[in-house]
């Protein structure tokens, strides 16, 4: 005789895992990050690279999961001819931030080192051909205490366990 208690069992998991059994995710729950400047997998404006005036664009956030306590952004290029170049680390974002204006830095946000060893925003410099930059947003369950010299890797491995949410866009640019 077979028991129905295994496929009961089976039957609640599946419900509970597909959202049916609770809250639905939507898209409008999912944190995201955008340029008004550019769109995702649009091209980055020359102002915003080492060929203009090598700023950092407006960036937006929304959807900031609750429980947030701080946001931090990493922006790299994994076009880069010696791998994955940092163009900017930046942590200890003030979660209720909606957006990063042109040429800022938010108040109480901390940079790190990119690889052009500055702790600044560094733009989109491609020896040749068209490049890809991620914007990457992370919502942390908490505020961060590393050094301000600290790299991407260093940051990354401060967020281990504390992602609560994480975001990107993408721009392009060839020179």
């Amino acid at each position: 005789m077979r028991h129905p208690i295994p496929f009961v069992a089976l039957a609640a998991i599946l419900l509970i895992f597909s959202g049916a059994a609770g809250k639905e995710v939507t898209k409008m729950d999912t944190m995201t990050i955008e340029s008004p400047a550019f769109k995702d997998n649009g091209t980055i404006p020359k102002q915003y690279t080492c060929d203009g005036k090598d700023i950092n664009p407006p960036l937006v956030f929304r959807n900031i999961p609750p429980g947030t306590r701080s946001l931090a952004l990493i922006v790299d290029d994994p076009d880069a001819p010696a791998g994955t170049w940092v163009h900017w680390v930046l942590w200890n974002i003030d979660p209720g931030t909606k957006e990063i204006r042109e040429n800022s830095v938010p108040p109480g946000a901390l940079q790190g080192k990119n690889d052009f060893r500055r702790t600044s925003y560094g733009g989109p410099c491609p020896p040749s051909g068209t490049h890809r930059y991620f914007f990457k947003a992370y919502a942390l369950d908490t505020v961060l205490n590393i050094d301000r010299n600290s790299t991407k890797q260093d940051l990354e491995k401060a967020m281990k366990n504390h992602t609560l949410g994480e975001a990107r866009t993408v721009g392009l640019y060839k020179r």
